[in-house]
């Protein structure tokens, strides 16, 4: 099994992401990455994360490889729509392996109706036992960090349940593009498909609407200008296109559970991974 001095020794830089003494983050091979964003690595140490640590909800759905220093366990959390607390879970183990899939990625992997698991919390066992045995063996017999995300990539790309819907990328890539501030019924249009089919879509492959999607990622996509200092708020929500500040205050306080002053003040206390977009 890998251990924290593995995180200083792996060489392949145009698959790190990100790099500290405790965590690595490192993109997929290029074959799986329609369905995966990118692979966490983290050796948590105390107080490593806050204990509020927050996830902030992009409508994607995370596998987690979890060792408490007793046993692996495989942990699902399926495509988010409200955010979550997890700091002094992660703080309790000794290293966590987590999957962060592109939205509609888990549905490609398990062919199970995306809107059952939206939110939802549970064993990976549950969804497949065979799947989850394979990842915690993948994570116990590798010797280095470049055997494990070999390893992931293979078993990712051997269990893929199904490729996307057809007019489904086009829609993503549309709401994508721009930075979900499209209407419905345009992304309707642009694939020829009516309202309620394009929504029935999303929710089998997403697990959430097409417009809460869209919100989803909007909000998303203003955590960069709001790192910026220097940009007020209504700056902010000029450039993201809302109606007035009231309108992207009341949107952001709905998906992230504060405003966006009250994000901007405690940011170390959220997790927020734009590079699913």
């Amino acid at each position: 099994m890998i251990s924290q001095k593995d995180i200083h020794t792996f060489e392949e830089k145009h698959r790190i992401l990100l790099r500290t003494n405790e965590f690595i983050c490192l993109l997929p091979h290029p074959n799986v990455r329609e369905y995966i964003s990118n692979y966490n690595i983290t050796f948590p140490t105390r107080d490593i994360i806050p204990n509020g640590f927050t996830a902030i909800p992009s409508g994607c759905a995370t596998i987690s490889i979890e060792n408490n220093n007793q046993n692996l366990s495989v942990h699902l959390d399926g495509p988010g729509t409200k955010p979550y607390t997890y700091g002094s879970q992660v703080n309790q183990l000794n290293m966590i392996v987590t999957i962060e899939f592109k939205p509609a990625g888990l549905y490609a992997l398990t062919g199970i109706p995306q809107s059952h698991l939206a939110d939802q919390s549970l064993s990976f066992e549950v969804i497949d036992l065979a799947l989850s045995k394979l990842l915690s063996d993948a994570i116990e017999k590798a010797g280095n960090i470049y055997e494990l995300i070999n390893s992931l990539d293979t078993l990712l790309l051997e269990n893929m349940y199904t490729t996307h819907c057809q007019q489904l990328m086009p829609a993503l890539q549309n709401i994508i593009a721009c930075s979900g501030n499209i209407s419905i019924q345009e992304v309707s249009d642009n694939i020829h498909y009516s309202q309620r089919q394009l929504n029935r879509i999303f929710k089998q492959h997403v697990g959430v609407s097409a417009k809460s999607f869209s919100r989803l990622l909007r909000i998303n996509k203003s955590f960069r200008l709001l790192k910026k200092a220097d940009y007020s708020i209504m700056f902010i929500s000029d450039v993201m296109a809302f109606y007035d500040l009231s309108h992207f205050a009341r949107d952001f306080k709905s998906v992230c559970g504060v405003t966006p002053q009250e994000y901007r003040n405690n940011m170390s206390d959220f997790y927020i991974n734009t590079s699913k977009f």
